[in-house]
């Protein structure tokens, strides 16, 4: 999905809405996984039954995904109303409309996703960006990642092998034998 404009609401009342470009002011190109493009495709199902229902009176002049019934771009407050309706009826907490976005990057990272990539995902100017807004999650990683190797270095030093296991002659890599240290 190539992104490179948004639909701004104006900020005063009975203005309208414009579109304008990304904050990061860069385009970007975004690879949903195949589920998000499944549920992409039937929404653009549902467009073309829409576009047969309403006949001459569809307007979609800029191929809008996300649209009413005529093809109009869903207003601000429907989309706020609906997403709080969900939110009631999944039994979730009280949540913004923006919280899913930090939830997406929160569950990106935790899963392994690494910082460069989501940064890029969610339009950021920099990884810097994406760390200093995540950092309680990459300080949790730092911890989980800690006790990952505290857990290896005591397993490594509780064996008690002669030897190390030779490394492949191909390798210049040495494998240190804990066992010898301390």
């Amino acid at each position: 999905i190539f992104v490179r404009r948004q639909l701004v609401k104006l900020p005063e009342k009975g203005q309208g809405y414009i579109f304008s470009s990304p904050k990061s002011r860069k385009s970007r190109i975004i690879k949903p996984a195949p589920t998000v493009m499944r549920i992409l495709d039937r929404q653009r199902e549902q467009q073309k039954h829409w576009a047969q229902t309403a006949g001459s009176a569809w307007d979609n002049p800029d191929n809008l995904v996300f649209t009413n019934e005529v093809g109009r771009h869903l207003a601000h407050v429907t989309v706020y109303k609906r997403f709080k309706d969900i939110v009631r009826e999944l039994g979730f907490p009280e949540c913004r409309f923006h919280d899913l976005r930090h939830t997406f990057a929160t569950l990106s990272l935790k899963n392994g996703v690494d910082v460069k990539t989501l940064s890029s995902m969610l339009g950021h100017y920099s990884a810097g960006f994406t760390l200093d807004t995540y950092t309680h999650i990459t300080n949790d990683m730092q911890r989980g990642a800690a006790e990952k190797i505290g857990g290896f270095m005591e397993s490594a030093t509780a064996i008690t092998t002669p030897e190390p296991p030779d490394p492949p002659k191909e390798s210049r890599c040495k494998v240190i034998p804990f066992e010898k240290v301390g």
